[in-house]
């Protein structure tokens, strides 16, 4: 097994580098390939509710679900500092319920540490839950747990009063003890500013280059997702593509009795063919 990359470390790359490389798993295999490819932190996203679940939101994914998925996708990490979001309304409502809610993702998923969407209203208990030595990253910005209260998936931060108010909820959950945070859907100058005020890494998605490092949904980097694209993704692989070739071409081999082929079928037995069917009384 690889060394498993730490809190220090991702520190260190603040001021050293190379730049952090974040990436959504939501199962083992996943898991596995962003091992390989040796990718700083993997995410177990509530974006599962998107694209495991099919909701139009991450709003009806539960604490258990993200457990779960967390689980899966622990089993088949190998190096990857790992994280798990905190769904909606399991750190909402009391700090009580927040820290077990946490607390089991890190002893029950096997979690390093969890992701909070949330600005100065969330310091205090960002505070609480480093103090009850839960790692916490934040996530400022275009919230997707908010989008009932800002009307949809709109970019932040696009005015001086916006962009004052993004960089003071990133200012606070630094304070509050977070080790990372996570910026997205706003104008590259403002997450620049947010970049050079902290000391703490800032990881974007949909924020420009001026950052720490980047996050990406797993579906939607390798090509495999069918539903329309941010404007901020790249597709750095056809995978949806050469999936549905490979499915085509089962069901047309199927149908043509190519498939299986004698190579692909076990032996025949010796049984001669009159004794195989039980003989009619």
């Amino acid at each position: 097994m690889s060394s498993r990359l730490t809190i220090t470390e991702i520190l260190r790359r603040k001021t050293e580098g190379p730049s952090i490389t974040m990436v959504t798993a939501y199962d083992a295999m996943e898991a596995r390939l962003l091992s390989g490819a040796e990718i700083d932190i993997a995410l177990v996203g509530d974006s599962l509710g998107n694209i495991v679940q099919g909701h139009d939101s991450t709003l009806p994914v539960t604490v258990e679900e993200m457990l779960y998925h967390t689980r899966c996708v622990r089993r088949g990490l190998d190096g990857p500092f790992l994280v798990t979001d905190m769904p909606f309304l399991s750190y909402n409502t009391s700090q009580k319920e927040a820290i077990t809610n946490a607390g089991k993702m890190i002893k029950e998923g096997g979690a390093n540490g969890v992701k909070l969407e949330g600005g100065a209203e969330i310091s205090s208990l960002v505070r609480a839950m480093t103090r009850a030595m839960i790692p916490v990253m934040g996530h400022v910005g275009l919230k997707p747990q908010s989008i009932n209260m800002t009307g949809g998936y709109k970019v932040q931060g696009k005015d001086l009063q916006g962009a004052r108010q993004v960089i003071a909820d990133a200012v606070a959950i630094e304070q509050a003890g977070a080790f990372a945070i996570v910026l997205e859907g706003i104008p590259p100058d403002v997450a620049r500013a947010i970049t050079s005020r902290l000391s703490i890494p800032t990881i974007g998605i949909g924020a420009g280059i001026h950052v720490d490092g980047q996050v990406l949904v797993f579906h939607d980097l390798v090509g495999w997702s069918d539903r329309p694209l941010p404007r901020f993704v790249r597709p750095f692989g056809s995978v949806g593509l050469e999936a549905r070739k490979a499915v085509l071409a089962f069901s047309e081999s199927v149908r043509n009795h190519s498939f299986p082929s004698p190579e692909e079928s076990y032996p025949e037995t010796a049984i001669p063919p009159g004794e195989i069917l039980p003989r009619k009384e």
